[in-house]
């Protein structure tokens, strides 16, 4: 057959099938180009989840006659005015989305631009345009949509439930307003208020970061907000900024990382790498972190245009781009301390759940206690006291004087009290109780020590006696030849071996008797792809983890006073003290406030 160009409706139908594939991707389309006009109000409106109507409403810098008549035509754009596709500073640049939009649907604009008397409204209906005609409208835009795919019935197959397609709206809407916490932001579903973000006031504010925070709390939740450390590094042009939650607070899928990049909301696969790699050590494998985490560049430095969804961005550097992350996130992790999340606390009162369905035994005749021991300081103290014999068979002999303790609020994990089953240590603070995991914190310890130890005097090495031959294409040859003096540090100790192999004299001696041909391998495709070896170094700090593991003061072991203060004591002065190697709390501290609330004294 002759080859011929194709109808520019059947071009504008194809090009809809790229960039709109459900209503969240016209919803999302939509609101880009609101926030691309300087809107600081928008509403969206749905009915059916989007499948019957969509309605998006702002008040940015409208349009005139002219321009909306321009805005249907494929690849017009107002966001390219120097024809340039590496400064690219507006989320929409393709000049696609609209006229795609009417070729599948019936599309009504309506806009007025600023400082204009008058508005204008142009339609299209499966890609035949009407108008534009006089409208009424008070300032900015409002689009409209009906019958999504009216024109190409069969895509109609494959939209899902109004629920389901209400929920990806609300996850798009969610995602550009944590970028955005100085829009305003409303949706509502068949009449019925779905979601609502007031703007930051900046005369209430206490900072961008402030704002931000507020935003992200009320997209990830409050416990999100409570619990998150803020983050604020830059690198050659880079600059990391945003929120990571703190271990303890995770989840079991990846669904609450949020990443954007210049502002634009993203799903990289390095970048959760990256997330995963700073999160190593303090996490399991099946737990995920909550992060929102925001990184600003030159436009030359990222390249957006990958897809017309733009929802993918290639680095020019994208090791640097790694390290920041995993450097930044750890630094900022680094900085909370012993700190552990508040949800621990939560969860630990959740489960003293009154009993039910057992009859209540009468109140024993015990003598009245002292005055002296009476709550207060001493609270805690009196309650352990009840763990002891009450029969003066099993009571103790008395102990000679000791010298004086120190005052449980001189320290913000308390002063030790008892230990519990042989693996938990009760300590009293100034306000509260702290119960520790011996095991867990003292495993903690040990592995940070480890680190530090490996950051101070180096990676010792191993000399194998007779060097590992790894054969491999010569292109991973080169890449894993060209960091061989890093590799080095690390412990491997590499050298070329003909063209198409390496010979790996020394390995690190912590990696005991390891698969060498397969390390080999898999960091050559690793920096081929990403230019550092991150692998060997996740490898190195896995197995510091199984020694931490090992080495720790086991579950069972008796410890005496000094040796409970001492643990408090270096769990106070250790970053990441509040969780194990595998992302379990290490302790749970109880407020009196709390713990009055569970005896009905509040």
């Amino acid at each position: 057959m002759p080859i011929r160009l194709l109808p520019a409706n059947l071009v504008n139908q194809i090009a809809a099938g790229e960039v709109i594939e459900r209503p969240a991707s016209v919803v999302k389309e939509l609101v880009e180009n609101s926030v691309d006009a300087g809107a600081t109000r928008i509403a969206v409106e749905l009915r059916e989840g989007g499948k019957s109507f969509i309605s998006v409403t702002d008040d940015g810098h409208g349009m005139g006659r002219a321009e909306l008549e321009l805005a249907v035509e494929r690849h017009a754009t107002s966001k390219l005015p120097d024809d340039d596709l590496v400064h690219i500073g507006f989320f929409g640049f393709r000049g696609e989305a609209l006229p795609s939009i009417g070729a599948v649907g019936r599309l009504s604009i309506t806009s007025r631009a600023r400082g204009s008397d008058e508005a204008w409204r142009i339609r299209i209906e499966g890609g035949v345009k009407t108008g534009p005609e006089p409208a009424a409208l008070s300032a900015g835009t409002r689009v409209e949509l009906s019958d999504l795919f009216f024109a190409v019935p069969a895509r109609l197959k494959f939209l899902k439930s109004a629920r389901s397609e209400q929920n990806a709206v609300v996850e798009v809407i969610e995602r550009l307003a944590m970028a955005h916490p100085d829009v305003a932001f409303g949706l509502s579903d068949d009449g019925r208020t779905v979601l609502r973000f007031d703007a930051a006031r900046p005369d209430l504010a206490e900072g961008e970061d402030a704002a931000r925070l507020k935003r992200l709390g009320d997209v990830m939740g409050r416990d999100f907000a409570d619990n998150a450390v803020a983050l604020d590094v830059a690198r050659e042009g880079f600059r990391l900024s945003g929120f990571a939650g703190l271990p303890t607070l995770n989840r079991a899928t990846a669904s609450m990382q949020y990443l954007f990049v210049n502002g634009r909301p993203v799903r990289d696969r390095l970048l959760q790498g990256a997330i995963r790699g700073a999160y190593q050590d303090f996490l399991a494998r099946d737990r995920h972190p909550l992060v929102a985490l925001f990184i600003d560049c030159p436009p030359e430095l990222v390249d957006v245009n990958v897809h017309p969804a733009k929802a993918e961005v290639r680095f020019q550097d994208a090791a640097l781009v790694r390290g920041l992350l995993v450097g930044g996130i750890r630094r900022a992790l680094d900085a909370a301390g012993h700190r552990a999340s508040t949800t621990v606390a939560g969860q630990t009162l959740a489960a003293f759940a009154p009993m039910s369905g057992v009859a209540a035994a009468p109140p024993p005749a015990y003598a009245p206690m002292p005055r002296s021991a009476g709550f207060g300081t001493g609270a805690v103290q009196a309650a352990l006291a009840s763990f002891a014999p009450l029969s003066a068979e099993l009571a103790r002999p008395s102990m000679p004087a000791a010298a004086p303790e120190p005052a449980a609020g001189d320290y913000p994990l308390g002063v030790a009290r008892a230990q519990l089953f042989g693996t938990y240590v009760v300590a009293q603070t100034a306000d509260g109780i702290v119960i520790v995991d011996q095991h867990a914190a003292h495993e903690r310890l040990m592995l940070e020590r480890m680190k530090a130890a490996l950051a101070g005097q180096g990676v010792k090495r191993q000399a194998l006696l007779i060097p590992e031959i790894v054969e491999m294409p010569s292109k991973l040859v080169n890449a894993l030849l060209s960091r061989s003096v890093e590799l080095e540090e690390l412990g491997l100790v590499i050298e070329a071996f003909g063209n198409d192999a390496v010979a790996v004299r020394e390995v690190p001696a912590l990696l005991g008797q390891s698969d060498v041909k397969n390390l080999a391998r898999d960091l050559a495709e690793e920096i081929l792809e990403l230019g550092a070896a991150f692998k060997l170094k996740e490898r190195l700090e896995d197995i510091c983890g199984t020694m931490a593991c090992h080495g720790s003061v086991r579950a069972g072991r008796q410890l005496t006073g000094p040796e409970m203060d001492a643990l408090l004591r270096q769990m106070e002065a250790t970053p990441h003290s509040g969780q194990c190697n595998h992302g379990r709390p290490t302790y749970v501290e109880l407020k009196l406030s709390d713990i009055e609330k569970l005896f009905g004294r509040r």
